[in-house]
C-alpha cells in the first residue's frame, strides 16, 4: 500500500494536506451549507430552534470500539447513532452533530472513507447534519487506528418531561428490543474466542421511536438506552435517583437464543450486555398498554416487550425474580464487563 493510501502526519497538522482531506472527504460526505462556511464554528439559527421547542439539549460522547468493524456496524454509525440516542431518551429532537477524529498515522485511508461514509449515512437517515469537526493525526502507536468524538444539539418539545427520578410506583417497564445484541456482536468479532454467532449490532436512532411514544401518551415518566452496562445498570440509575423499587420478570426478557448461549459459555449475564438501538421506558400502568402498541408499530420498536414494573418496597434496589418466584438483587455493573465496547 502506498504512502498516498495511508494518513500521514501532515493531515493533522492544519496545512495544506489537511484541507485537501476536508475538501475530498469530509465536505462531500457530510454535504451540507453549515460545513460549506469554511468557519471554527457551525452558526446555526435560534429561531429553527424556538419553532420546535422551549429548551435544547447538549450531549457529548467518544467512541473507542474494538474491532472498528463489526456485524451489522461500524464506528462511524455508532458515533452518529449514540450521540442521537443520547437525546433522544430525553425526549428531543436531533438537529446538528459535531465529528472531531483522532488518526494514528497510518490508518488506511479507504478504512476512514468507509467510515466516515457510514456516518454519512446515519446521518442522513436520522435526518441530522454534521456541521462542523476537527481532525487530528498522532504518531503510530500512540492511537489505536481511529477514535471518534461527536457532540449533539437537539430540541427538546414542549411539556416533555422525561427523567429517571420521575419513575414512581406502579410504573411499568418496557424495553424497545432485545438484549445484548450489540456487546455479543462486538465481542465475537474480535475473533479471541473462537466462537462464531450470526448476530448483528442494533446500532440505530431511536428518536424516531421516542416521539412515536410520546405522541401517544404523555404519561411516560423516563426512557434510558441501554447502553454500556446494559438494562441492568440503566435500571438501577432508575431506582437510585427515584428512590423506588425494580422487580424484573427474567422469563420476559427478550434475549436471542443465540446471546443466551454465548453469554452461558463465557459466564455472562445478558441484562448487562450493551445495547445500541434500544431503550428501556418507565410508563404509567395506565398508559402501558396504548405506549406497547405505538412501539411495536415501529420497525425499531416492533419487538418490544413488558419486561418489569416499579415498586414501593427495597428503594434504589433492583431485583430480578426468577420463574420460580425468587428473587435476587442486580447491581450496577462494576468494573468494565467488556472494554472498548462502543
Amino acid at each position: 500500500m502506498s504512502d498516498k493510501e495511508r494518513i500521514s502526519l501532515a493531515q493533522g497538522e492544519g496545512g495544506l494536506a489537511s484541507s485537501q482531506l476536508v475538501e475530498s472527504l469530509f465536505l462531500q460526505a457530510f454535504d451540507n451549507e453549515h460545513l460549506y462556511q469554511r468557519e471554527d464554528q457551525a452558526r446555526l439559527e435560534l429561531a429553527d430552534f424556538i419553532r420546535q421547542g422551549d429548551r435544547l439539549a447538549f450531549t457529548t460522547d467518544s467512541y473507542v470500539v474494538d474491532p472498528i468493524e463489526f456485524p451489522g456496524g461500524d464506528i462511524g454509525c455508532l458515533a452518529v447513532n449514540g450521540t442521537i440516542n443520547d437525546l433522544a431518551v430525553g425526549g428531543a429532537i436531533p438537529r446538528y452533530l459535531s465529528c472531531a477524529l483522532i488518526l494514528e498515522e497510518g490508518l488506511e485511508r479507504a478504512l476512514l472513507e468507509r467510515i466516515v461514509a457510514s456516518m454519512a449515512s446515519a446521518a442522513r437517515e436520522a435526518n441530522v447534519s454534521i456541521v462542523t469537526g476537527d481532525t487530528k493525526v498522532v504518531p503510530r502507536g500512540k492511537a489505536d487506528r481511529v477514535f471518534i468524538n461527536t457532540a449533539g444539539v437537539g430540541v427538546i418539545p414542549q411539556g416533555v418531561e422525561l427523567a429517571a427520578r420521575r419513575c414512581e410506583p406502579g410504573d411499568v417497564l418496557i424495553a424497545s428490543g432485545y438484549l445484548g445484541d450489540h456487546g455479543a456482536a462486538v465481542l465475537a468479532a474480535r475473533g479471541d474466542l473462537a466462537l462464531e454467532m450470526d448476530v448483528c449490532s442494533d446500532s440505530r436512532p431511536l428518536h424516531g421511536l421516542v416521539q412515536e411514544m410520546l405522541k401517544v401518551s404523555p404519561d411516560i415518566h423516563a426512557i434510558r438506552d441501554a447502553t454500556r452496562g446494559g438494562v441492568a445498570t440503566v435500571l438501577n440509575e432508575f431506582a437510585q435517583m427515584s428512590q423506588t423499587g425494580i422487580v424484573l420478570q427474567e422469563g420476559s426478557l427478550p434475549v436471542r437464543p443465540q446471546v443466551r448461549g454465548f453469554c452461558e459459555i463465557l459466564g455472562l449475564e445478558p441484562w448487562y450486555l450493551a445495547n445500541e438501538g434500544m431503550l428501556v421506558a418507565a410508563v404509567s400502568a395506565s398508559a402501558a398498554d396504548e405506549v406497547l402498541s405505538s412501539m411495536r408499530a415501529h420497525p425499531y420498536g416492533c419487538d418490544a416487550q413488558v419486561i418489569g414494573q416499579v415498586v414501593a418496597e427495597l428503594p434504589g434496589k433492583v431485583q430480578l425474580q426468577s420463574g420460580f418466584g425468587g428473587r435476587r438483587l442486580l447491581e450496577p455493573l462494576t468494573g468494565e464487563q467488556l472494554p472498548r465496547i462502543c
